[in-house]
């Protein structure tokens, strides 16, 4: 095998026999992770650029244009079947977020099986962080907006977002500690479980029950195509664009047909490591013996090929090449689609933007805080390694960044054909809750590490 065009001698050369030494447990365990924050900090800045973007648009003369962009109308019909909308709606937020949501239930899954929430003693503080992060924002916003018209909007302030909360912890570099971005990270993903569980279940009025029995042969198909053996890609998006139709027509929110489908998919590699390593010996042994030109050696490929990309779970595989389109693409998208809102004094004592931004601002680094020390105070947990509890003060306070799936769920809170103005006042409370979050996380960390940082010069 050649490394960049070098020939193996003189790789086998230059490469240290530490270079073979298999990979401890933990490393591998550690990789996805480490790559899964790498892609979220740099399309978090990416994020707010296109934040930044609508919100300057939305309140210049160009306004009409932006809007109307998204308004497009949209039509596909099949036979009877019929999808109707504008590209806003039908398109990003229904469809493109499916793709986000399916990887939402990768991640969780992946988290489940081989992350934080694998061991139930390393799983509980940030089980109960998220807990605390949802229950107060939601209880915060109840509070001030109980017999209000606007208070079914009380799930929009529960959410974190995790593209933009790594985001911004990158741009303190490795003085954050490492274990701090996990416990936020494995947060976020217990939190996403929580909104895709609200959604599912507080924003479904009525059912379809034809539809929603074709979603679920669906389901099971996917379910026994996994258990046979099959693994052409191709296969899956057709049972996956029916189920989502399904789902579409169910009454169902649509983009729980990617959570399901991502918790489906297996977290297991088909061919094990011990198996590939034996199998690629002894294709090798054979493309040796085989003239360049003959035409045996392309079988041989042909073998070597499947058994490598089965050697690796579809879950990690689809993970790895899904992420950075849903990082670089469809949340840029649903940014430029959904932030952009007229800002105006006005807008900003609206009384449900002033509870989300309270929610969000407040009610998440107090219940994110409480909920940990009642988890370290019964011995249930402890902090990880490296997080003291001053750190942890500024990392829940950006777990107060809402942003993807609050705006998400201020759009199913408030459908902008019914609610227009609590829509915009859901959007405004959004980005400035998130906006104070930044201002006191970032803050307090700064504070946090540079007394650290000259803690350790002194000592």
């Amino acid at each position: 095998m050649t490394l960049h065009g070098e020939s193996a001698s003189e790789h086998s050369k230059d490469a240290s026999p530490a270079a073979n030494l298999p990979r401890r447990p933990v490393e591998r365990l550690l990789t996805p992770v480490r790559r899964f924050l790498h892609v979220e900090s740099a399309s978090g800045i990416f994020l707010l650029v296109c934040t930044v973007t609508a919100l300057v648009l939305a309140n210049s003369p160009l306004a009409g244009w932006f809007s109307s962009i998204w308004k497009t109308k949209v039509e596909l019909s099949i036979g009877t079947f019929r999808l109707a909308g504008d590209l806003g709606h039908l398109v990003i937020n229904d469809g493109l977020m499916t793709i986000f949501f399916f990887v939402v239930g990768l991640e969780i899954k992946r988290e489940i099986v081989s992350g934080e929430l694998r061991e139930l003693r390393k799983a509980l503080l940030p089980v109960f962080a998220a807990l605390g992060g949802m229950i107060a924002p939601a209880l915060i916003y109840l509070a001030l907006q109980w017999g209000e018209p606007g208070q079914r909007g009380w799930a929009i302030p529960m959410a974190t977002d995790i593209a933009f909360v790594v985001g911004f912890l990158a741009l303190f570099g490795p003085r954050v500690p490492f274990s701090l971005k996990i416990l936020l990270l494995t947060l976020a993903i217990v939190d996403d479980l929580g909104a895709v569980l609200i959604i599912a279940i507080v924003f479904t009025s009525s059912l379809a029950w034809e539809a929603l029995a074709v979603a679920a042969l669906g389901f099971a198909l996917t379910y026994g195509l996994n258990r046979i053996g099959v693994r052409r890609v191709g296969v899956y998006m057709l049972v996956g664009m029916v189920i989502w139709a399904a789902m579409y027509k169910s009454g169902i929110h649509p983009t729980m047909a990617g959570v399901l489908l991502g918790l489906l998919t297996p977290a297991t590699a088909w061919v094990g490591d011990k198996t590939f390593f034996s199998v690629m010996s002894e294709l090798w042994e054979r493309l040796r013996g085989y003239e360049p030109k003959d035409d045996r050696r392309y079988a041989v490929l042909d073998e070597l090929q499947f058994a490598a990309r089965e050697s690796v779970s579809p879950l990690h595989r689809l993970e790895l090449a899904l992420h950075p389109w849903v990082a670089f693409l469809i949340m840029p998208l649903f940014a430029l689609a959904n932030a952009g809102v007229p800002l105006e004094v006005s807008g900003l004592r609206d009384p449900v933007a002033l509870s989300v931004a309270a929610g969000l601002a407040i009610g998440k680094p107090v219940g994110i805080l409480l909920f940990c020390w009642l988890a370290v105070r019964l011995g249930l947990s402890k902090l990880p390694h490296g997080v003291s509890w001053s750190l942890l003060v500024g990392g829940a306070c950006l777990a107060g960044i809402g942003f993807t799936m609050s705006l998400f769920i201020n759009g199913l809170a408030f459908p902008v054909a019914e609610f227009p103005q609590r829509e915009a006042a859901g959007k405004v409370g959004t980005l400035l809750g998130s906006a104070i979050s930044v201002i006191l996380g970032a803050s307090i960390l700064l504070f946090v590490l540079r007394r650290r940082g000259a803690k350790h010069a002194r000592g």
